[in-house]
């Protein structure tokens, strides 16, 4: 048998300890996700089955300074394409858009109570990751974002299902048609977040939490959780379907340009 208990990666780690599952995001220089994350969250996903008979939580965190999660890994994505015809470049980008959602959904429908412990960076396809989570605790100095319009794009991880479903168009509307950030304080205003602690805390509250949902009954809690968070499975293909049609516009390929030739810091920033 696969020891699934504890991994060590290049882009990220878990271990199970008292019934908790902590994943540890670390690939510089703020957790961009390509495909060697991706190729590490499938290899969580294949094992959360044999995780979720030995556990109650999920916490996912950053050990990165600088955030959470930057989003996507754009400068793969435009250098892994600039030598195909757009549309090989956009079968390529739909297959990867599949298995991103089908670890996204997975977690995201898992028994199990799932928690992201956010700071910094929380950008693009990292707010869709922390979105998977059933809770998200932030410290103070944590900032979301859709940044993807500048680039031609709509978010592509289900980031939009999964905000509608939380909390409705008019923040899925403001975030996405206008690209700029939300701060941590305003994100529990407006229920993003339900916890907000000071800086460098939130993991610490995250273990608090996940502590707490140890005491229930692991079968009420997943109950409960299926009847208050369903899966769009409609809207997030649908969401793909967008994308893949956005990705053969030339506007797409100048803005990845544009990103990846800056030499701003952050450029991704508001």
């Amino acid at each position: 048998m696969i020891k699934t208990n504890q991994f060590k990666g290049q882009a990220l780690s878990w271990e199970l300890k008292d019934g908790i599952i902590e994943l540890a995001l670390h690939r510089d220089p703020c957790n961009e996700i390509g495909s060697l994350t991706l190729g590490e969250l499938e290899r969580f996903s294949a094992a959360l089955d044999e995780l979720t008979a030995i556990s109650h939580a999920v916490i996912l965190h950053s050990q990165q300074p600088a955030g959470f999660c930057a989003g996507a890994d754009l400068r793969e994505l435009f250098e892994g394409t600039q030598q195909m015809r757009r549309e090989d470049a956009a079968r390529g980008v739909r297959d990867f858009l599949e298995r991103i959602h089908a670890v996204f959904n997975k977690i995201d429908a898992s028994p199990l109570t799932t928690i992201a412990a956010v700071h910094g960076v929380t950008f693009g396809g990292g707010f869709e990751l922390a979105l998977v989570c059933d809770l998200i605790v932030a410290d103070k100095m944590a900032r979301f974002c859709f940044p993807e319009l500048r680039l031609g794009l709509i978010p592509g991880f289900g980031g939009i299902p999964r905000l509608k479903r939380d909390l409705g168009n008019s923040v899925a509307r403001d975030l996405l048609l206008t690209g700029r950030s939300f701060n941590a304080t305003k994100a529990q205003q407006i229920g993003l977040v339900s916890q907000l602690v000071a800086e460098g805390e939130a993991l610490k509250a995250a273990r608090a939490t996940a502590a707490q949902i140890g005491k229930f009954d692991r079968q009420t809690s997943a109950a409960a959780k299926q009847f208050i968070k369903p899966l769009l499975l409609k809207e997030l293909r649908q969401e793909i379907d967008i994308f893949c049609d956005l990705f053969t516009r030339p506007a797409v390929e100048a803005g990845l340009r544009k990103f990846v030739e800056s030499k701003e810091a952050l450029p991704y920033l508001p």
